[in-house]
């Protein structure tokens, strides 16, 4: 069952003032996201490894009306931790304070058993869905301490929550996405006002959904703009609540 509260919609201004950064920002749930953040007043920084992508997105938030948007080109399958410290220091010196952080960017990996995995395709899900998470979340603390009260949101998966065959290191990184959530929320929920949760979008009509499952209508599954209010939701004030919860989008 959907979280939002009954007949919510956001305002035109319900994150203005708020300053989002959304991973995996150029196509997706990502672009959606992002531009849903634009659309209802966010300044939105969107960082992914496609800088020709995430310029077409940043020209399509101006388009719209939107404020003038950020552009952060980082490829997430880097795991040393000073390119992503070197980012905050960047952003710090933009006098940048961070009132949302939603970790979108994800790789599927191989489908197929766990044994006929390769170790390459292992350790590229494992860093961009797990590892640069926390190297991110991590360089980007002080930012999202700053502010009178940030979200953090990670995107989870139904095969995070309950195992299936094939769906190997992906699967495993959205149990590690799910544990993660719990240890922060419990560690930031009595010192800090920063909230973090879990998302599930469930199936979405993306190019990831499409790969998955080659022979599914793709017009079967809603598309990434009929669920953006989720995302607008946690990153707003109404929803302040919640922390440590693992939600989904869809039934």
């Amino acid at each position: 069952m959907s979280f939002l509260p009954p007949q919510w919609q956001p305002s035109d201004t319900e994150l203005a003032d708020k300053t989002i950064l959304v991973t995996g920002a150029s196509d997706g749930i990502g672009r959606a996201v992002a531009l849903a953040c634009a659309k209802v007043g966010a300044e939105v920084l969107l960082l992914g490894r496609n800088e020709g992508k995430l310029e077409t997105v940043y020209d399509e938030i101006l388009r719209a009306g939107g404020r003038e948007a950020g552009i952060i080109p980082l490829d997430l399958t880097t795991h040393d931790p000073t390119r992503y410290e070197a980012l905050a220091e960047q952003l710090t010196a933009a006098d940048i304070i961070l009132d949302g952080l939603v970790h979108n960017a994800s790789v599927l990996g191989e489908r197929r058993l766990l044994a006929q995995t390769s170790p390459a395709s292992w350790q590229e899900v494992i860093q961009v869905n797990v590892s640069s998470t926390f190297l991110l979340t991590r360089a980007l603390m002080p930012l999202l301490t700053q502010a009178t009260s940030s979200s953090i949101i990670l995107t989870s998966s139904g095969v995070g929550r309950r195992g299936k065959a094939y769906w190997g290191a992906y699967a495993v990184s959205k149990f590690a996405t799910e544990g993660y959530m719990q240890v922060l929320a419990d560690e930031l929920k009595a010192t800090r006002h920063i909230r973090v949760n879990s998302l599930n979008p469930g199936a979405v009509n993306t190019k990831m959904r499409r790969t998955a499952y080659p022979g599914e209508q793709p017009d079967s599954n809603p598309s990434p703009e009929a669920l953006t209010d989720h995302w607008v939701y946690l990153l707003s004030d109404a929803s302040q609540s919640l922390q440590g919860e693992t939600l989904s989008a869809q039934d």
